[in-house]
């Protein structure tokens, strides 16, 4: 039976069977579990503290440094290119080859580290499965470390899962989708998990854990000789990526694997960051797979970087799609980028999901579906994302039919017309009515989801969408800026909640009610620091 430090304190320690055997200055105080025990070993912690003392200082010198841009934002300075980075955008640099594993992306589909969901969707004939501790999941200790023993049993090809009331067995096929992985974002800390007397930095928790444990069984079966492979979220600039690439490179010296073997795309859902593509896929070089439209949560940094900005309210959310201004030049911008940088160029959420009991409603919403598609990949994206296995065929469909054989566009579409997208273009105000409508949907979407991811749900069915927390989060903070500054809309209605009438907006919807689902177990493990 292992032990771990029960307390600590100047006077000595006290020891607690059952708990988890935790290196020096390490505290758990999430719920003991023998499974959980498999996960959280003391080489895998004594991993992530290495990794959360080189970086802490760098990444709260990041956070710092979002902070001031936001001031600037606030006080009516609009982002932009960066004139000292100038030399890397006109470079003429590319990024290490695309590894064969993953050289075929024509269609991603996402879901939470959830076991079923990863079976499903590695099953579902997607060319790669981002299974998700970020946007489509809530961080309660239960679905963290249950997700690193999901992952831990699908890279080793043991993973199933029994669903008695169905009496069903799900077990992965022969051939399955590439495993990629989205920590969270670099704003969140693992409260659950303390080193050196604070709580660990989220990400690093997620890359470290999932890291350690299947670095060599990914690299012997999906990676070829890569990997593992991982989607990096919530980024604003060059500086954020160069902490990822040193991660990077300081866990494949840790663990002895080539320089290059871990790959990361990264998702390019802030508005600062578009501004900062060529700038981050440089830092990442060595690393990097490209780069992806996260477009429903860079509606909602639209709005976060212009709150100070009464003249750039959003329209309804329904009608902040691809066919706005700001949007496409986006999209058009971040394909020329990454083809020109040998990388993929991902596509956005398909956020539908099939109607089963309205059979004209799905028809036509797969047609919006497929019309999107079409629209990406001739563009010229490499691939796109699906929230629903179910919208996987009509999609491939839409890709195979324009892309042929070919697995990629990177060689073919180059997009220079794209060279002439201006900063302007880029902030462009959105058109559109705002309505009473806008503004109930956002309340519903907001509350029903929010209610969920509290009870340790992050990923929603609502209104024929899968909603995860970047759409609540354009819910959110369109509420906001609407009662903010007063809109009038085509109606009467009101709305009563803290997070949309508050004078000052929260940063994220998810770092507030974070501390809503910490669940402290005291004498779950810990050490003397």
């Amino acid at each position: 039976m292992s032990f771990s430090v029960g307390y600590y304190g100047d006077t000595g320690v006290k020891k607690i069977p059952g708990g988890y055997d935790v290196p020096v200055g390490v505290d758990i105080r999430g719920r003991y579990d023998e499974e959980f025990a498999k996960i959280l070993t003391k080489d895998a912690l004594m991993f992530v503290a290495d990794l959360q003392r080189e970086f802490r200082n760098h990444v709260k010198y990041a956070m710092e440094c979002r902070k001031e841009a936001k001031a600037r934002y606030n006080s009516g300075v609009l982002p932009g290119f960066d004139p000292a980075t100038r030399n890397v955008r006109e470079g003429d640099w590319v990024c290490a080859e695309v590894p064969p594993a993953v050289a075929d992306r024509r269609v991603e589909i996402t879901g939470p580290v959830e076991r079923k969901m990863i079976i499903n969707a590695l099953n579902s004939g997607a060319k790669v499965f981002m299974s998700d501790f970020e946007d489509a999941l809530s961080p309660t200790w239960e679905n963290l470390m249950k997700g690193q023993v999901n992952l831990k049993d699908a890279v080793n090809g043991t993973i199933s899962y029994e669903d008695k009331a169905r009496n069903r067995v799900y077990n992965l096929n022969d051939q399955t989708a590439k495993l990629f992985v989205r920590p969270r974002g670099w704003h969140l800390p693992e409260s659950h998990i303390f080193i050196d007397g604070e709580p660990a930095i989220a990400c690093l928790v997620d890359f470290g854990l999932y890291f350690h444990h299947n670095h060599a069984a990914f690299h012997k079966t999906q990676g070829q000789g890569y990997g593992p492979f991982f989607y990096l979220p919530k980024m604003e600039n060059s500086r954020e990526a160069r902490i990822w690439n040193n991660v990077f490179e300081r866990a494949e010296k840790m663990v002895g694997i080539k320089r290059g073997s871990i790959r990361a795309t990264v998702l390019i859902e802030t508005l600062p960051a578009v501004f900062q593509m060529d700038e981050i896929l440089y830092e990442l070089r060595d690393h990097s797979v490209g780069l992806n439209c996260g477009r429903w949560d860079y509606i909602f940094s639209y709005v976060k970087t212009f709150q100070a900005h009464p003249d750039r309210l959003l329209p309804d959310r329904v009608l902040v799609g691809m066919g706005q201004h700001f949007m496409r030049s986006y999209s058009d911008l971040l394909i020329r980028t990454c083809h020109r940088r040998g990388v993929h160029a991902m596509g956005g959420m398909a956020a539908q999901i099939p109607i089963r009991d309205d059979p004209a409603a799905n028809e036509a919403a797969l047609e919006l579906v497929k019309k999107d598609k079409l629209r990406e990949v001739q563009a010229g994206h490499d691939g796109t994302w699906a929230a629903h296995p179910g919208l996987i065929p009509a999609i491939m469909e839409v890709f195979n039919n324009n892309m042929g054989d070919k697995p990629n566009l990177i060689k073919t579409m180059k997009r220079e017309d794209a060279a002439n997208i201006t900063e302007e273009t880029c902030v462009q105000i959105p058109r559109g009515v705002r309505t009473i409508d806008g503004l109930r949907l956002n309340t519903r979407v907001g509350i029903q989801y929010l209610a969920a991811w509290l009870t340790g749900q992050g990923s929603v069915p609502l209104y024929n969408l899968m909603e995860d927390a970047a759409t609540a989060e354009i819910s959110r903070v369109q509420n906001w800026q609407w009662l903010k500054y007063g809109v009038e809309f085509d109606g009467d209605g009101w709305v009563c909640d803290r997070q949309c009438t508050a004078p000052v907006l929260d940063d994220f919807l998810t770092l507030n009610a974070y501390n809503h689902i910490v669940v402290h177990h005291p004498t779950a493990g810990s050490s003397k620091l």
